[in-house]
């Protein structure tokens, strides 16, 4: 997936959050993050914000995974989120993200975020994502 390489180059919200990308096929991927001391918001409790950012990735990447394959992008048009339990400074959070549906302008992705020392699940969500042509934002590929 060439077009997944020029997304990691650009995405700087990842790398910054030091956020690991795997595409287990078109649709289905995994996130993985390790929550700094810069995602705390109170003694060694993750700010919920921090695991929306992720989330929104999960469910994001998975949908533009799958978008790729006709030469489209996604931009998230909502999402819902729930948060099962708190993440503290060390955990290695794993997200995995899935297609739903596809429809003609939408893809509806599900995810969710565990921790990788005890398998617990932390966050759930379901999101809806526009699909548009990769010709209107063709300035985010590097030249070749």
């Amino acid at each position: 997936m060439e077009m997944i390489k020029h997304y990691n180059h650009i995405n700087k919200y990842g790398a910054d959050n030091g956020m690991q990308l795997d595409i287990l096929e078109p649709g289905h991927i995994i996130y993985k993050m390790v929550v700094q001391e810069k995602h705390l918001s109170s003694p060694n409790t993750c700010h919920g914000g921090v695991i929306a950012g992720l989330m929104d990735s999960v469910i994001g990447t998975a949908a533009l995974s799958k978008a790729f394959e006709e030469n489209n992008l996604v931009s998230t048009v909502e999402f819902k989120i729930n948060y099962l339990q708190p993440v503290n400074l060390g955990d290695v959070l794993v997200g995995e993200g899935k297609i739903d549906f596809v429809g003609k302008s939408t893809i509806v992705s599900s995810g969710k975020i565990y921790k990788q020392a005890s398998n617990a699940v932390a966050a759930i969500a379901i999101g809806t994502f526009n699909v548009y042509p990769l010709s209107k934002r063709q300035e985010v590929l590097p030249d070749n």
